[in-house]
């Protein structure tokens, strides 16, 4: 496995991590013991890169990496987010005062079983709060040793550069891939101007990129695919035709759907390091292969000619799921 630098001390992380929404049970029904079965399978892999969130499974996600670490005493470099409000009385739905991320830090801390955290996202921004204030209270948390680096999901340029005006951003997430490609617009460059790593979260598109077809019917009340445009008839079944020329384009080349779309992510820009999300060890085993594979000019040419940019039909999200997310183009 090829490492990346992930924060601007020099810290190293594998080139592919691993996003733990699925250990919550997100996209199905999964148990502790096949969680820490994946976890043990991506650290003999060579993967030490993991990204959570407090909200995942209302912390069952942290719980889980807290209860491995506690058992095998491991060392992964551990990413968390905070910010989104949860159970909030006064009806906010994302909360970045400093009270309430220190209060969901020192949660997030307990049950990672950790007394530092290596990157700390802010999930959502919360427009009531200027981001230059909540830098001030994600330096105060690294000046204090709680957290190594700093970081935030679903930003803008413009926002990453307020931010960094007040102190260093290591890191920024957003949803990127072959069917999701605004970061092209502004942010992967504003990313890679200011030395910080920018992390692509849904590379395989949320399960589209893969040589399963996700079983729409399947998708739980809590998936967001299910009132997700992209996932909704007739976008659904025009995104599986679409893709289709991609996946016979992996077939030929002896690879699965899932390896040859994050080999393309991680060919973009050597600042990019993919956190696709997985609770099997079998499909962790796929992307885990992106990282020997090799790009060509003519597979570029290739993967642009039956996916070219703004292939996708349907938005990426749906207005109720924008909110929170920055747009910036």
């Amino acid at each position: 496995m090829k490492h990346r630098k992930l924060l601007l001390d020099g810290t190293m992380v594998s080139e592919i991590g691993l996003g733990c929404m699925s250990l919550s049970g997100f996209y199905g029904v999964t148990t502790e013991k096949e969680a820490h079965e994946t976890l043990a399978f991506c650290l003999d892999q060579g993967v030490n890169f993991l990204d959570t969130a407090n909200i995942y499974g209302d912390g069952i996600s942290e719980a889980i990496i807290g209860n491995y670490l506690k058992q095998t005493a491991v060392e992964f470099v551990i990413a968390t987010k905070g910010g989104i409000s949860r159970n909030s009385k006064d009806g906010r739905r994302f909360d970045n005062r400093p009270e309430y991320l220190r209060t969901e830090l020192e949660a997030s801390l307990k049950r990672l079983n950790l007394e530092t955290v290596d990157l700390f996202y802010i999930h959502r921004r919360d427009l009531e709060v200027e981001i230059e204030d909540v830098m001030e209270s994600l330096l105060a948390f690294k000046t204090e040793g709680k957290i190594r680096g700093i970081g935030f999901s679903e930003i803008s340029p413009t926002s990453l550069r307020r931010a960094a005006a007040i102190g260093p951003v290591d890191a920024v997430q957003s949803e990127y891939s072959l069917w999701t490609r605004s970061p092209e617009l502004g942010l992967i460059q504003a990313c890679n101007e200011l030395g910080a790593s920018f992390v692509p979260f849904s590379p395989v598109g949320r399960g589209i990129l893969t040589d399963k077809v996700p079983n729409i019917e399947s998708f739980t009340d809590q998936d967001l695919r299910k009132t997700n445009p992209r996932f909704q008839q007739p976008n659904f079944a025009n995104n599986v035709t679409r893709v289709a020329a991609f996946k016979e384009l992996a077939a030929d080349l002896n690879l699965s759907t899932a390896t040859l779309a994050l080999a393309w992510v991680l060919d973009q820009a050597e600042h990019l390091i993919p956190i696709p999300g997985t609770r099997s060890a079998t499909h962790a085993a796929q992307f885990i292969k992106a990282s020997g594979f090799k790009m060509t000019s003519e597979i570029r040419n290739n993967i642009d000619g039956v996916l070219p940019v703004g292939w996708a039909y349907g938005d990426r999200y749906s207005e109720n799921q924008w909110i929170g997310v920055e747009r910036y183009a």
